[in-house]
């Protein structure tokens, strides 16, 4: 490994390299990344080539040899991104780490304990905060502080630092430095009925974008470059800004919602079936993930002055834009995650959208890069003493009470 003065990080379940792309910016050098998925492993070679990425399952990692690869010491490492999806519901009590349903969890900290890295960034769903009452997070807690770990966990709100989106994530943060980590202060502020209402804007993610293309793959000119660190007034052409005709009664569908209304305000010859069973369906905070089922599927017509709904993998199917009677494209999806116009995904449309839904947005993680290595650093003391330095768990207050097994673990 060529040596470095920059802060280094290796990326687990990686993806397309959204929280990558954040750090990178922020001064830090990649060192390696790793993912299951074997497009998304194509998107983050095709826009990180100085980085060595693996398409492999974290259980086959030997991170004794690659400590040895990279020329790394345990505990020289600066920081570990990306965190294990919460998979299923997992086994309570003694039995919880011998659940093969945790066996990513059970890597993520096999990993640790071989890489020691002076921090972690860890980020999930916020269904992880309720599996199984709390079980997964609370047991997570658990093995980070007994690695010597201070963590802090926190429900954070995406658009209360810039992301034009409404996106709610888990993120815990962990250091062996003996520092006592508070998260950045928001830097919007967020009000009204389900915290809506927001200054960033879809209108400032995609409002100057020219008409999309008729068709996949056709050429797209646009007339100024988005990126993390600001609007350049320069042409650049993409190939995924595109929107292809839509007809019939899909077509009648979207025409006749307006701006901020769904599926449930249509006429009802005009909603479909499996929607019809769950219109009035709503998930709470604190709903255990094996009771949440996700939203209700249908159409979505978005607000040109509010953030958009998060971005997922059905959101060039389900959300409509603001003023015009189609559906999102992938560059306006990229745009409100936050990736550069410069950033190429690799797969098909629907294998692209999923790795961007998937992401954390990268000026989300060029955020909090920058609040870890400017406020704190990366001092060569390492600290035995793990601890939960605090838990934010929702900004509700009409919620079902979330997380009995973590607050009881908290305040004991």
């Amino acid at each position: 490994m060529k040596k470095t003065a920059n802060p280094t990080a290796i990326s687990l379940f990686c993806g397309a390299g959204g929280c990558s792309y954040g750090f990178q910016q922020a001064g830090f050098d990649i060192l390696y990344a790793a993912d299951i998925d074997k497009t998304a492993v194509a998107t983050y070679e095709k826009n990180f080539p100085d980085t060595k990425v693996e398409q492999i399952d974290i259980d086959k990692i030997d991170f004794d040899q690659l400590l040895l690869d990279l020329d790394l010491l345990p505990k020289q490492l600066d920081i570990l991104i990306g965190g294990p999806p919460c998979q299923g519901f997992s086994t309570a009590g003694s039995r919880f780490w011998d659940d093969p349903r945790n066996h990513l969890l059970k890597s993520y900290v096999h990993a640790l304990n071989i890489l020691k890295p002076k921090w972690f960034l860890m980020e999930n769903v916020e269904g992880l905060l309720t599996a199984n009452r709390g079980t997964y997070i609370t047991e997570a807690a658990k093995a980070f502080i007994e690695l010597g770990y201070k963590i802090r966990i926190e429900k954070i709100y995406a658009h209360e630092y810039g992301i034009p989106q409404r996106r709610k994530r888990v993120l815990i943060f962990g250091n062996r430095l003996g520092l006592n980590f508070e998260m950045p202060r928001p830097t919007s502020k967020v009000s009204g009925k389900i915290f809506k209402n927001s200054e960033n804007t879809i209108s400032d993610a995609i409002a100057d974008l020219p008409a999309p293309a008729k068709k996949h793959g056709e050429p797209t000119v646009l007339p100024t470059t988005h990126d993390i660190i600001g609007v350049k007034k320069q042409e650049y052409t993409v190939d995924d800004h595109c929107s292809p005709n839509i007809e019939g009664v899909q077509k009648e569908r979207i025409c006749a919602l307006q701006p901020g209304q769904t599926m449930k305000d249509l006429p009802e010859k005009l909603q479909h079936g499996s929607f019809k069973k769950r219109a009035n369906r709503r998930v709470a905070d604190g709903t255990p993930t094996e009771k949440r089922g996700g939203p209700p599927s249908g159409l979505k017509r978005l607000r040109a002055d509010q953030p958009c709904l998060t971005i997922t993998g059905a959101a060039t199917r389900e959300l409509i834009h603001p003023t015009q009677n189609r559906p999102l494209t992938l560059r306006e999806c990229a745009r409100i995650q936050t990736f550069p116009d410069s950033f190429t995904f690799c797969g098909s449309a629907s294998e692209r959208v999923r790795q961007i839904g998937n992401a954390i947005p990268p000026l989300l993680a060029f955020i909090f890069a920058n609040h870890i290595k400017n406020q704190y650093g990366f001092c060569t003391k390492h600290s035995s003493d793990g601890e939960l330095l605090g838990a934010v768990l929702t900004k509700a207050n009409a919620m079902s009470l979330p997380l009995p097994a973590l607050t009881n673990f908290y305040c004991n």
